[in-house]
């Protein structure tokens, strides 16, 4: 298990981690900050020099989980985890992959007024003798109160919350063991585990009136996503994709699905890639889209959206795929596709 503490900086993380170690049986810390300073070390300057955050490299977040399945194989656990996540399609990665690995995770808030984060700021000791790393790391304090207090309504709905405003570290950490003695701030993720292989995936697009197609944010993967899933062995792809929209949205589509696309997803690590077929599940009345259901520990939201929402919304190789699914559904011809490109 993994108890993430999750906070800006100067709401006690580190020193709540520290405190907590003391009051988890068997526990130990896990500070995911050195494999950013490791990857600063390994990976050309360039490479940091086009981006804002070691949180933004998929190396880091990779080796995040990777790193604590290790672990986790030397020490009985929990991982004490100081750690801010403020992104929510970053939290979604990384607790999906942890959840893939059947590792839980309680993810706990420590929040504090904003007036206490920047007296407790202003108070940092990090770099004594110092002037100028000090001043630099107040900064960067500093400058990340507005990105949390715009992820703090994600945040609160996610994580169970602790408010550290007048708490010592040993009272904050008291808390927090009392919250995973309890089962606070569990993330019930659906368990989908990491291909050892090529896959083959059936994806439906559904439409409302307005011929916007439905997308959904799952809560295990980073970015939006169509309705479907990975196909069973034995399972016919179109039958795969009629079971995955009953599970995750609660609405029986007919078994004839009508074929917009079949895409050969070439392998980029660490993913291995595989066929991906998109299927037009039709129009969905206003009545059934009243019905939507939501898996939780599966699915956090749905939206329908226009193409040009959709390009805004989707990674770029789903998007892709999208773009060339709704051509495919103007024509009334299904597409073959290589890496998203047409062949043939």
């Amino acid at each position: 298990m993994i108890v993430w503490l999750n906070g800006t900086f100067g709401a006690g993380k580190t020193t709540t981690a520290h405190e907590l170690l003391d009051l988890l049986p068997g526990s130990t810390l896990y500070d995911p900050e050195l494999l950013g300073s490791g990857l600063r070390m390994m990976l050309p300057a360039k490479r940091f020099e086009e981006i804002d955050d070691y949180q933004d490299l998929p190396a880091w977040r990779r080796m995040v989980v990777d790193t604590a399945a290790a672990l986790l194989t030397e020490v009985p656990g929990p991982l004490v985890t100081p750690m801010t996540l403020l992104r929510q399609e970053y939290r979604d990665e990384i607790f999906g992959a942890l959840a893939a690995r059947r590792i839980p995770v309680r993810h706990v808030l420590l929040h504090a007024d904003e007036t206490i984060l920047r007296a407790r700021t202003a108070d940092r000791e990090d770099a004594p003798g110092d002037a100028g790393a000090a001043a630099s790391t107040r900064r960067w304090s500093l400058e990340h109160l507005g990105p949390y207090a715009d992820a703090l309504p994600w945040l609160q709905g996610d994580a169970h919350v602790v408010d550290t405003s007048r708490l010592t570290p040993r009272q904050t950490a008291e808390r927090v063991a009392e919250a995973v003695r309890t089962g606070a701030g569990a993330c019930d993720i659906v368990q989908t585990p990491e291909p050892t292989a090529e896959t083959l995936a059936a994806g439906v697009l559904l439409f409302d009136d307005q011929d916007r197609v439905l997308l959904v944010d799952p809560t295990y993967k980073a970015g939006w996503e169509f309705p479907g899933g990975v196909v069973e062995r034995g399972e016919a792809p179109a039958r795969a994709g009629v079971r995955e929209v009953a599970e995750e949205l609660g609405i029986e589509l007919p078994r004839a699905l009508r074929l917009l696309v079949l895409d050969w997803e070439a392998p980029k690590p660490p993913g291995f890639g595989g066929l991906r077929l998109l299927y037009d599940g039709g129009t969905l009345t206003d009545d059934r889209i009243s019905k939507l259901l939501l898996p939780g520990a599966e699915l956090r939201d749905w939206r329908f959206a226009t193409e040009a929402e959709a390009e805004k919304m989707l990674p770029p190789v789903r998007w892709n795929r999208l773009r060339w699914a709704l051509r495919a559904r103007e024509r009334g011809c299904p597409l073959h596709l290589e890496a998203g490109v047409p062949a043939g």
